[in-house]
């Protein structure tokens, strides 16, 4: 299996960009392999045939952890692994993440380090347990959205997509609502609960996993899903590897990969009208 080296030059994130409001393709152009690399990786997230795309991002260490026993997950991932992550986030309509996630980590989910607009924020929240000054919900540059499972009432200016939930809200049901919003285009960054249920469910396009350089030696577990009973049964995806720069990126794709020609060029007007 080689390894490609991405360069995420300013002009290739320009085109990338472009691609991505339908303003430009990224079939032609004079690129350095490194730039194709970035071209393949990144414009093939939103050049799908349906017009839908949900991809899960996962960054842990050498030894597959997340994070240390204490809880500590700052800095796992190297500079150019996070560069990478705000990157999707760049691409994305919305970005998933669970109330855990929300509630440990913080997290800002915008787009600090790549250019590009801030995704909408969708929290997972079964139980209304985010509570409304956080700052994911405060921050105002992106749309925040939070799927509940109760009446825990939010801010005038949150959306809220009520489902019932079993043990879990159904992935299936989330990205339903996610569309009926104008959301085509999702990513789901944690936490590995979270991502386990939408793969589990059989509705990843693609699994990106980022592997830093670190050992850590106890902590949880990346991303932790049904056993198999034999190695014969484990899910083996297609899988392209690329350079980072401070961290390794596998690529794992999910679903079948159409025809170039059904790609190139894909029309945004093919898609659903979007609803703010």
């Amino acid at each position: 299996m080689s390894m490609d080296a991405l360069d995420v030059t300013p002009r290739v994130w320009a085109r990338i960009l472009a691609a991505r409001n339908d303003e430009a393709c990224l079939c032609c152009g004079d690129w350095s392999s490194g730039e194709r690399a970035a071209l393949t990786l990144y414009g093939g997230l939103t050049r799908t045939l349906s017009g839908q795309s949900v991809v899960a991002q996962i960054g842990q260490s050498l030894d597959g952890r997340v994070a240390t026993e204490s809880g500590d997950a700052q800095d796992i991932s190297g500079k150019d692994g996070l560069a990478h992550l705000h990157r999707l986030r760049a691409l994305a309509d919305a970005v998933v993440i669970g109330v855990k996630t929300a509630l440990h980590d913080n997290p800002r989910l915008t787009v600090r380090l790549a250019k590009g607009r801030n995704p909408a924020r969708v929290v997972i929240d079964p139980n209304g347990r985010l509570p409304n000054d956080a700052g994911l919900l405060t921050d105002t540059s992106a749309r925040r959205i939070v799927i509940q499972a109760v009446d825990t009432p939010r801010p005038a200016d949150v959306e809220v997509i009520r489902l019932p939930r079993g043990a879990w809200i159904s992935p299936a049901q989330i990205l339903a609502a996610l569309r009926g919003l104008g959301l085509y285009h999702v990513l789901v960054e944690g936490g590995g609960i979270t991502i386990a249920q939408f793969l589990e469910a059989g509705l990843l396009t693609r699994l990106h996993v980022a592997v830093a350089p670190l050992l850590i030696g106890a902590g949880p577990a990346g991303l932790k899903t049904s056993p198999v009973p034999c190695l014969a049964e484990a899910l083996r995806p297609k899988t392209e590897v690329y350079s980072l720069g401070s961290d390794v990126l596998f690529d794992c794709a999910l679903a079948p990969e159409p025809p170039a020609e059904m790609l190139w060029p894909h029309r945004l007007s093919d898609r659903p009208a979007l609803r703010h």
